[in-house]
């Protein structure tokens, strides 16, 4: 488990550093990845691309994994603290999408070293 959460500490790290690049090579090019503003799931690193960068546009998130485990069917699971701020640092007042600041638990399952899916859940 160490070589995968190594993946998805470098997955953290640049999402928080906007580095869009470094988050598609570590996806497999038909990921499904968790739309959490709208719902759903995005489909592809190009979608993904668009997803983040949109969001990006719109809101500062930043997300800190607190601790990962292994589940009995092989994803894994981060336990993240998630904040997101407009674009000048204030915290969201009268948002319209699912983004807020909150505890979540990101699910990751992996094929050949790579994340081929991502949902959100609630924390429990």
């Amino acid at each position: 488990m160490d070589d995968d959460v190594k993946l998805l500490g470098r997955l953290y790290a640049c999402f928080n550093a906007r580095d869009i690049d470094g988050i598609l090579t570590a996806l497999t090019d038909d990921v499904a990845w968790a739309n959490g503003m709208d719902g759903g799931h995005v489909h592809g690193c190009d979608a993904v691309r668009e997803y983040w960068t949109r969001q990006w546009r719109m809101v500062s998130p930043h997300v800190e994994p607190v601790r990962f485990q292994r589940a009995a069917d092989g994803v894994i699971v981060a336990e993240v603290r998630q904040s997101v701020r407009d674009l000048d640092g204030h915290p969201l007042q009268g948002q319209t999408h699912g983004l807020a600041d909150k505890t979540v638990s990101h699910v990751f399952q992996l094929r050949d070293g790579k994340v081929a899916r991502f949902d959100i859940q609630d924390a429990a």
